[in-house]
């Protein structure tokens, strides 16, 4: 068993105790009746999959079923499998490249979604793959933010580029890829402030530290992250940081916290941004690969 899946199986854990092994108990039954449907349909919506999302899988599900002819419980339940992996399937740009110069990877989420101690890991994951990593501490309203930051940068071994709390994020941004470019890096790492995704200011604010990025014309990825135990609120967040600054990748925080996994469905189908990374738990390697197929394995696993 890959260590991905094995990390994978650890995060959903508590989802798949409480509902998704309530999913799989439906087809151990002898044949599929038509309660079956409306019962599926309840868990689903309980392990927080959203209404919209389970009725199109549940509809994706049903037609396969009819036009392949399908009687037996297990049949039914691998093409539940394999539907979910198909909503879960949305196209990401590539991994960060071998390919020579800076790669910038912008950190954008809601106060208190697990921004910061994400960045942590995905510094030390990129560190341990033998990447020459910097990170930006753009987050100036608290002070608190940027010593936190620091903290984490000397426990991973990374450098931090800061200014005094208060500073312009902005001219934080711009000198750390000034320090990252003269210093080889390969990837720069910027963290933002926690900003509730309703305050016009704060993602305007957001969109400028956008611009400056974007100036350098570097490969680049704005990563939201989401703290999993939110729940579907978590899928507003999405819809308002996309709109301000295009996300393209998702860090879906605290998976192993919640008993509600079925969001990662929700947030693949509605929003259409593929998750990048998944938290596993409290420790700097408590990180995943998010995987389709192992995800869904992991869920219904015994």
């Amino acid at each position: 068993m890959s260590d991905n899946i094995t990390a994978t199986q650890k995060a959903v854990k508590r989802s798949r105790q409480s509902w998704f092994s309530k999913i799989a108990g439906l087809f151990d039954r002898v044949k599929i009746e038509s309660e079956v449907w409306d019962e599926l349909e309840e868990l689903l919506i309980a392990a927080d999959v959203g209404v919209s999302t389970t009725q199109e899988l549940i509809e994706n599900v049903k037609r396969r079923v009819k036009s392949e002819r399908l009687a037996e419980p297990t049949q039914v339940r691998a093409v539940l499998a394999e539907e979910m992996v198909n909503l879960l399937a949305v196209e990401s740009q590539p991994a960060i490249s071998n390919s020579a110069g800076l790669y910038t990877i912008l950190v954008v989420g809601v106060n208190g979604s697990g921004k910061t101690t994400s960045i942590a890991k995905l510094a030390n994951r990129l560190k341990n793959q033998g990447k020459k990593v910097i990170l930006a501490a753009a987050d100036t309203f608290r002070a608190a933010a940027i010593d936190q930051l620091k903290h984490w940068g000397g426990r991973v071994g990374v450098e931090v580029v800061s200014h005094q709390p208060g500073g312009d994020p902005g001219a934080v941004v711009y000198d750390a890829i000034q320090a990252a470019q003269n210093r080889k890096a390969d990837v720069l790492i910027i963290d933002t402030a926690g900003r509730l995704h309703t305050k016009y200011n704060l993602m305007e604010e957001l969109k400028k530290i956008k611009r400056v990025v974007d100036k350098y014309e570097l490969p680049q990825e704005v990563l939201l992250v989401i703290d999993a135990t939110t729940g579907q609120n978590g899928l507003a967040q999405g819809r308002h940081f996309t709109e301000a600054v295009s996300v393209n990748e998702i860090f879906l925080a605290k998976l192993d916290g919640t008993a509600k996994g079925g969001i990662v469905l929700s947030i693949c189908d509605e929003l259409k941004i593929p998750i990048r990374y998944i938290g596993t738990g409290e420790k700097l390697e408590d990180i995943a690969y998010f995987d389709a197929g192992d995800f869904v394995q992991a869920i219904f696993s015994k």
